[in-house]
């Protein structure tokens, strides 16, 4: 009991003098002990799990790594050029038809985000919508709200016009951390 006094008035005379404090910890004892922390950067930790005789591995938690920044930033320009070359492509012929336009318009928004999603812009989540109106001398107005981080959300617009229909795809690219 006294050894411990001792060196807890050690420490403290030694830290108000401006040295080093001594270490609670002795060094003998310390020796062939284990870290207390085994991971080393973002290596990833997995958990085993024990279901009776079987031994079945969980998911894998990979560690925080407090990155506000994606590496490879969303580029607008990028995008807007290939959303317009599939609309492009794929409504260059076509006609307006009531009855098929909903399909049309799902599998144009999947491949838009099948191909944005091939541009590699990490931590990025897409939301992809297409409309297609015929045309009938009206006027349109679309509208869309969002909780919204403006430094690093955005948003853009394709839009496709024929003699019968416009087609106007909106991609939005939501920041995920």
């Amino acid at each position: 009991m006294e050894d411990s006094s001792n060196v807890s008035k050690l420490s403290a005379t030694s830290h108000r003098l401006g040295r080093r404090r001594t270490s609670v910890w002795d060094r003998n004892t310390m020796k062939g002990k284990m870290k207390l922390s085994n991971h080393e950067g973002l290596a990833p930790m997995k958990e085993e799990c024990f279901s009776g005789s079987s031994k079945t591995t969980a998911k894998i938690k990979y560690l925080n790594t407090y990155r506000l920044e994606p590496y490879n930033k969303f580029q607008d320009r990028l995008v807007r050029d290939k959303a317009q070359a599939i609309l492009m492509d794929k409504l260059q012929q076509a006609k307006y038809d009531a009855d098929s336009s909903p399909s049309l318009c799902a599998s144009l928004s999947e491949e838009i985000l099948k191909a944005t999603k091939k541009m590699g812009f990490d931590r990025y989540k897409y939301v992809v919508t297409v409309l297609i109106v015929e045309k009938a001398g009206q006027a349109i107005n679309v509208a869309s709200r969002w909780v919204w981080d403006v430094q690093r959300d955005t948003w853009i617009s394709a839009k496709y016009e024929t003699e019968t229909f416009i087609a106007l795809a909106l991609i939005m690219a939501c920041y995920y951390e």
